[in-house]
């Protein structure tokens, strides 16, 4: 007898692959592709535009300061831009701003050696990443489902990560002593319209396709983003978020300027070494980013946040100095310290669930206030070494860091997940994740 094939319910979400929410893997693909583009130029641009374009130290210099300036504006508009258009229209503007930009740059501003407009397409074109990624990052908080969260966003992170600068920089080794960084450049344009067309035409999850404010919040562009520093004091607990992400990658930014100056000219380390221990870094972090990411989903997720993020972090600023200073050029102990402080930063994954929690009907805010502390921490890091550095030596700067992150933790615990907001009357829903991390927060503190 034959059986009548059972229809498959298609109003229960489609299974994840590897944590990655099914509807949104083109996203991820995309992402990937972008910030492989994105990441061609690390390392060999500045020398670029100063030995074949003649540019000097100082101008160079203030080419990528306003391009750091710009990328934390973008980072901290995408957020409210996706309130008020939706992640793929916002992805789409970063796109086309990167696209237009760099073209400028490559066909008109670099053949004619002109420092203004170098200066203005590659300045403009930071705008760019920032809309693309964190536009799909907000995306992810608003169509992912909620038990799935941290392993979605710690799948975003990867792909970035992966992209910039580990494929990236691996694609310009391989193409420019064939073709020339100048043509690598081009080649860094094809990857970004590829990444954006992946996105366009085969990522249809249609959370994406609409703004995420309601309908009557969407009033005007400037009270839109006065919300999204607003919404750090109306919820407190957003605020704090906010800082606990400007303090997980402070620590990174002053790292990479300052701890090569210690290992190289005190320690006797050779700067190819301290550039393979950056690869330790960043692979380890690789290798933790989903692993914790679903660690926040099953356990807690601050508990994630505070115990392998900010504490991890802690210890690994510290033996960053007193491993070399005690052992001196020692390679592998000082290679486990650098991975630690790799995982360290992985252990902040969990973090934007929380923050989005507080107040779900304002994500897209929200997540502007979480990448504000993004970008910021990229100008924070370095700027404590340098006002530091000169009193308290590399190893002050390091207890600095290391105090951050431990005032990290103490401000997670504090970020506690409100009870689930329903209409009146209707029956309360609590989802297993949401239990959970409600029963971590009536239950004492457990180790690891």
């Amino acid at each position: 007898m034959l059986r009548t094939p059972r229809k498959r319910d298609l109003s229960l979400p489609r299974p994840a692959v590897l944590g990655m929410p099914r509807a949104l893997i083109w996203g991820y693909v995309g992402v990937l592709l972008f910030m492989i583009g994105d990441g061609v130029e690390t390392s060999y641009l500045p020398a670029y535009f100063k030995t074949d374009l003649g540019f000097a130290e100082a101008g160079v210099g203030v080419v990528f300061t306003v391009y750091g300036v710009t990328a934390a504006v973008g980072a901290f508009l995408a957020g409210g831009l996706c309130d008020l258009w939706g992640p793929r229209r916002v992805m789409m503007a970063g796109a086309a701003c990167w696209v237009v930009c760099h073209a400028l740059m490559l066909a008109v501003a670099v053949p004619a050696h002109s420092y203004p407009l170098v200066l203005a397409t590659y300045g403009l074109r930071g705008f760019g990443y920032p809309l693309f990624a964190y536009g799909f990052m907000v995306w992810i908080m608003a169509g992912a489902p909620e038990r799935q969260l941290g392993k979605a966003l710690g799948w975003f992170w990867f792909c970035f990560t992966m992209g910039y600068p580990v494929l990236g920089s691996a694609l310009v080794s391989f193409l420019k002593p064939s073709i020339g960084f100048y043509h690598t450049l081009w080649a860094s344009l094809a990857m970004i319209v590829a990444g954006a067309l992946v996105v366009l035409l085969l990522l249809r999850e249609r959370t994406g396709f609409q703004g995420l404010s309601r309908e009557s919040e969407r009033v005007s562009l400037p009270r839109t983003f006065l919300g999204c520093f607003t919404v750090m004091f109306a919820e407190p607990r957003v605020g704090m978020g906010a800082v606990v992400r400007l303090i997980n990658t402070t620590s990174q930014f002053g790292v990479w300027v300052f701890v090569p100056l210690y290992l190289v000219d005190q320690v006797g380390f050779r700067a190819q070494e301290w550039a393979s221990l950056l690869i330790v870094m960043m692979v380890s972090n690789l290798a933790c980013v989903v692993l914790f990411g679903a660690l926040g989903d099953r356990w807690s997720r601050r508990g994630t946040v505070a115990w392998l993020g900010g504490v991890v972090s802690a210890l690994a600023c510290l033996a960053l100095y007193y491993v070399p200073e005690a052992v001196g050029h020692d390679y592998l102990l000082v290679a486990i310290a650098a991975g630690a402080l790799g995982v360290g930063m992985a252990g902040y994954v969990p973090l934007p669930p929380l923050m989005t929690a507080q107040a779900p009907e304002r994500k897209g805010q929200i997540m502007s206030a979480y990448t504000l502390g993004a970008g910021a921490s990229m100008a924070l890091g370095p700027l404590i070494g340098t006002l530091f550095i000169g009193s308290l030596g590399v190893g002050g700067v390091m207890w600095i860091y290391a105090a951050l992150h431990l005032l990290s933790t103490v401000l997670v615990l504090c970020i506690k997940t409100p009870e689930p907001r329903t209409e009146p009357g209707a029956p309360a829903v609590v989802h297993h994740a949401e239990r959970r991390e409600t029963a971590a927060l009536t239950a004492p503190s457990r180790g690891l």
